[in-house]
């Protein structure tokens, strides 16, 4: 049977990245809720990078994400962030989806990405 590796999160119950066989999913809000959506949208990412670089992957292996905004009236401030991030390159772009959620406390917004093992 082939291992599941897990990457421990800060809630009980919770792993922040999971990893098995060529697959790699991470999930990441900010740990500072006192930012506008751009503040946090920067802190969700700088997590995702390192989770990404811990399961020994990065954001060109992606293969979807699915964001969670509070407030779907921020979407463009949100992608202002978001595409200087995934870059030019659309060979390395995701399938992604965007949609308004209730999350919890002051968090602005939820990304999940989904991707593969460096090859």
């Amino acid at each position: 049977m082939l291992p599941i590796q897990r990457w421990r999160g800060s809630a009980v119950g919770r792993s922040r990245t999971v990893a098995f066989q060529d697959l790699v999913w991470t999930v990441a809000t900010s740990d500072d809720e006192t930012g506008d959506v751009q503040a946090q949208a920067r802190r969700c990412l700088q997590l995702l990078d390192e989770s990404l670089a811990a399961a020994g992957t990065d954001k060109t292996r992606l293969l979807s994400a699915q964001v969670f905004l509070a407030d779907m009236s921020t979407k463009a401030l949100f992608d202002a962030v978001w595409n200087p991030w995934i870059g030019p390159d659309a060979s390395t772009w995701p399938q992604r989806a965007c949609v308004g959620a209730t999350l919890a406390g002051r968090c602005l917004v939820e990304i999940i990405l989904l991707a593969t093992h460096k090859r």
